[in-house]
């Protein structure tokens, strides 16, 4: 059950990530400088759209990791990208070319076999206080780089490493979402409400919507939810072995099929991420199999 709310919850932010880079796309400047320019995707119906069906994702992802194990689910939500190409191809006119479908072939290979192969163990619901300051730092750092590398450089170059940030701050802000809502389950709301790891979980969260609307501002749909799918569950999977001490369950020879199915899985969407219909477009080169991006609407 926890795979397949999982599955869905990655087809919600891939509807979510298309319909608020749709609502972005005939908006100028949007940036971190300018509160004016973030507040002004708040009027456009489709990204107003897409910001609903982001929190139904998380709605599912959130039942998702309170039944199953974080290094089991969040790894699903790399199938964010394979349900992103058709919806961009058809709600914002993306360009999907040979190498982003074989890229969402392997994605979805390696995915069937860690999920079929890999079968959750043992693991706890939290971690010490201490340790977590850890990890906020470490992975709070990571994603301060790359916001900083993100803001230089071509449009393709801001849209994966923004997208980049967001995926860390979005694995940070799930790992913190498991001990939440474990704390609400046996707690109850006013346990929540005195959590430190609520709050952290909040402000990552908000940190990394905030970072992915950059990443889709700039028209990249592939390369911005590639490299969301790619970090968010690597530090998931960091934060999940390190901390919560989770395991896949014996036998051995199953854990090395399993978790190699699992790089398979994010080789593919790397690959989708270095297939950019930027850099079509970049090199002014027409294909058979690929379809022309309009001009953002005035």
């Amino acid at each position: 059950m926890a795979e397949i709310l999982a599955l869905v919850a990655a087809f919600f932010f891939a509807l979510a990530a298309t319909l608020q880079q749709k609502g972005a796309l005939g908006l100028e400047g949007v940036s971190l400088g300018s509160a004016k320019s973030l507040l002004s995707l708040v009027k456009q119906t489709w990204w107003l759209l897409g910001t609903a069906a982001l929190l139904s994702g998380y709605a599912f992802q959130a039942v998702a990791l309170a039944k199953g194990r974080l290094a089991v689910v969040q790894p699903l939500l790399v199938t964010t990208i394979v349900f992103a190409l058709p919806l961009g191809y058809f709600l914002t006119d993306q360009i999907v070319n040979r190498r982003e479908v074989i890229g969402a072939g392997v994605v979805v290979l390696g995915l069937a076999i860690f999920t079929g192969v890999g079968k959750a163990g043992d693991g706890n619901d939290n971690a010490p206080a201490r340790e977590w300051a850890a990890a906020v730092l470490v992975f709070g750092g990571v994603a301060a780089v790359l916001l900083v590398l993100g803001g230089r450089g071509s449009v393709d170059r801001k849209a994966a490493l923004y997208g980049a940030c967001a995926g860390v701050l979005y694995g940070l802000s799930a790992s913190l979402c498991k001990p939440t809502v474990e704390i609400l389950g046996d707690d109850g709301l006013g346990a929540v409400l005195t959590s430190w790891e609520a709050y952290a979980f909040a402000i990552a969260g908000v940190l990394a919507f905030v970072v992915q609307q950059l990443s889709l501002a700039t028209g990249r749909l592939a390369a911005s939810v590639a490299t969301v799918s790619v970090c968010n569950p690597l530090v998931s999977i960091v934060i999940g072995t390190l901390l919560l001490d989770e395991r896949l369950a014996p036998p051995m020879s199953h854990k090395v099929v399993a978790y190699c199915g699992l790089g398979l899985a994010l080789v593919g969407a790397a690959v989708i991420s270095l297939a950019t219909e930027g850099a079509k477009e970049a090199d002014g080169v027409g294909s058979e199999d690929a379809r022309p991006v309009p001009a953002p609407a005035a």
